[in-house]
């Protein structure tokens, strides 16, 4: 049997390649950021090609690193920022515009006159989520009303559309020498164009935004036994290697946190914020500002559903105060920078830098620092930059335990952030629950090893993966009640200066 299943980890910031053993461990890694490109306020786009040559300056990268030969390898997954939009040319592989981000808001236009006819939640029983800037549907629509051609080009076949995995499948499998063009249904779920019942693209609405079907992908299982293609023996693998696994970011990280039991949450504190509660088969509508949503699928099995807290701004906040204000020269220095004070000085920070999404969706939301005054430093600064991030945490956690009718007990935490322990002592605090780090917290990149491997059989079965998951160390609240309710009263004032900011 192959020794390893590799795992493209596609993220907002970066492309990571790592290779993961049997026990769930990591055996290598490379990692290449890609550039942030911010044509106009609240515009965000990536370079679709600059993804590509990355993502195999990072498979080179971590086989010479490792010394792993391609025929090492059983399998590869990918995981991905799952609402960016991307639309290129079959023929050449060509983007016919710079991706798209999750966090644009350049689509808030197309979303209002949505909304004007249709209302916030006109999509909502369908899909799950309300009509917001957020999602791929509106992104497709603005590309083919302002990119000259495409309409045209989407309208022959001859332009496709995909999310990041999308694309990266695509390329891995040929690109246009035959590339493979499908969608897992935990990507196609964030698109607003995608039927939760029946996991189908949906006619009525593709009719409403005027996308053409013939440039949607082929919606797959997460997990999918049937083999979507494979790399070529002239690729940077150098050998065939089946590309069969594939989760938006957030699902992957549920995936490698092995939360499959319906009640288990896990939070995912990378660029943005992602907690998501796993609710089983069933669909949970939300009433409360949650997206409900596609965890994964097994191919033959039913898909399992999920309630999500999404946050836009977390870890980009950490890169603003280094990047933007030069606070820190790296992002791990905030929290001595955080500890050289004993609390935030009275000051929120509420970073709504493209509107705020869960559970508030205002797009017409800006950022705000309240509560300054002549005693604040740069130290206050930091430990309100961390602290925005378990707030807003918060608010999901309290929308959620609304929707499920079931109160948060203990909250799984992975991603970059984890490792910030002043971080993750305040979450518990201000949640009053324990807060758990695995010891692996490159839980993204696993979720999507695991759904290549359980494609392959590297894995037998999901049971296999609990076994995986091991404790690193854990967080128990030790805030008194009255400060915890002063504190959040607090944020909530600062939140309500966010609103009505653009108009």
């Amino acid at each position: 049997m192959s020794k390893y299943i590799g795992a493209l980890d596609m993220g907002t910031t970066s492309n990571r390649f790592i290779l993961f053993n049997g026990k769930g461990e990591i055996m290598g890694f490379d990692q290449k950021e890609h550039e942030q490109i911010f044509p106009k306020p609240g515009w965000v786009e990536h370079n679709p090609m600059e993804i590509w040559k990355n993502t195999r300056d990072v498979i080179r990268g971590c086989l010479e690193k490792t010394g792993v030969s391609g025929k090492e390898i059983a399998a590869l997954g990918i995981t991905n920022q799952r609402e960016t939009a991307v639309v290129w040319d079959k023929k050449t592989g060509i983007p016919l515009y710079n991706a798209i981000v999750w966090q644009c808001t350049r689509t808030d236009a197309i979303c209002k006159d949505l909304i004007s006819v249709y209302g916030q939640d006109g999509f909502r029983a369908k899909t799950g989520l309300p009509l917001a800037t957020y999602f791929s549907g509106p992104k497709i629509r603005w590309i083919l009303e302002n990119v000259s051609g495409v309409k045209s080009a989407a309208q022959r076949g001859e332009a496709l559309f995909g999310t990041i995995e999308t694309w990266a499948i695509w390329w891995l499998t040929g690109g246009p020498q035959g590339g493979v063009h499908v969608t897992d249904v935990s990507n196609a779920g964030r698109t607003l164009l995608m039927d939760l019942r029946t996991l189908e693209w949906d006619q009525d609405i593709l009719n409403i935004l005027d996308i053409p079907r013939a440039m949607l992908p082929k919606i797959v299982p997460s997990v999918d036994k049937d083999i979507w293609g494979y790399t070529p023996e002239d690729s940077v693998f150098g050998a065939k290697i089946p590309v069969c696994g594939a989760l938006g970011d957030q699902q992957a990280a549920l995936v490698g946190q092995t939360c499959f039991s319906v009640g288990e949450a896990k939070n995912t504190y990378g660029t943005g914020c992602f907690l998501l509660l796993n609710t089983g088969t069933e669909i949970v509508p939300s009433k409360h500002g949650l997206l409900t949503t596609v965890g994964y699928q097994l191919r033959g099995e039913k898909a399992v559903y999920c309630l999500e807290g999404s946050i836009a701004i977390a870890g980009a906040l950490v890169q603003w105060l280094r990047d933007n204000l030069g606070m820190i020269s790296a992002a791990p220095e905030i929290e001595d920078l955080a500890k050289s004070v004993t609390d935030n000085g009275g000051i929120y920070i509420v970073p709504a830098f493209s509107g705020l999404f869960a559970p508030y969706w205002r797009s017409d939301a800006r950022g705000v620092i309240a509560g300054l005054t002549r005693f604040v430093n740069k130290g206050h600064i930091a430990r309100a930059v961390l602290e925005a991030v378990a707030f807003q945490t918060r608010d999901i956690a309290a929308a959620m335990n609304r929707d499920s009718g079931v109160d948060l007990n203990r909250l799984k935490v992975d991603g970059g952030m984890v490792v910030n322990e002043l971080l993750m002592q305040f979450q518990s605090d201000i949640l009053n629950v324990q807060v758990i780090r695995p010891s692996v917290v490159e839980t993204t990149a696993l979720g999507a090893a695991y759904a290549a491997g359980l494609a392959v059989g590297y894995w037998p079965d999901m049971e296999a993966l609990r076994k995986n998951w091991v404790v690193d160390k854990s967080w128990h609240p030790r805030m008194r009640e009255a400060d915890r309710e002063q504190a959040c009263k607090d944020w909530r004032k600062a939140v309500e200066k966010t609103f009505g900011w653009m108009e």
